[in-house]
């Protein structure tokens, strides 16, 4: 398939899906989806369009967490990223993991450091922050407060 067939066939296919879609450049497309569509649009993406996962990553946005995962088509040279955005108060999402097991370790760590559940994740636990670190603190988010006051926190967290 060419770049526009693949294109024009994802917005045909998931068009109920797609919240928006910005052709970014002939290498770079952002296609926002509603989170209940997101384990089948990336299984189409994943399997059937024969994409590389490359990653998938997260940011408080203050009104709403938004993950992209990123895929690259690389017979057609094409960076697919698919955007969500999750209730910041409540953040959860299906998990990628059963698709793939690519987005093991990256979901993890998402939850950890942003408090994002991932459901029908096979091992939702700590992978990067020390065992002695408080539940319900996300690193990462835009409100986090030290709650170590012993801690000097000069190279990351």
């Amino acid at each position: 398939m060419t770049r526009e067939e693949v294109l024009k066939d994802i917005k045909d296919r998931f068009s109920s899906a797609i919240v928006d879609f910005y052709d970014k450049s002939a290498h770079r497309v952002y296609i926002e989806i509603k989170k209940e569509y997101l384990v089948e649009v990336a299984t189409y993406i994943f399997k059937d369009l024969k994409a590389r996962f490359n990653i998938a990553s997260a940011v408080d946005c203050r009104t709403c967490i938004e993950i992209l995962y990123h895929f690259t088509l690389e017979y057609i040279n094409l960076l697919i990223s698919i955007r969500v955005k999750l209730d910041r108060e409540k953040p959860k999402i299906d998990s990628l993991a059963p698709v793939f097991k690519g987005a093991n370790w990256i979901e993890r760590e998402m939850f950890e450091l942003f408090g994002i559940k991932f459901n029908g994740h096979p091992d939702l636990r700590r992978l990067l922050l020390p065992d002695e670190w408080p539940e319900n603190v996300y690193p990462l988010r835009c409100d986090y407060q030290e709650w170590d006051k012993n801690a000097i926190r000069d190279r990351g967290v």
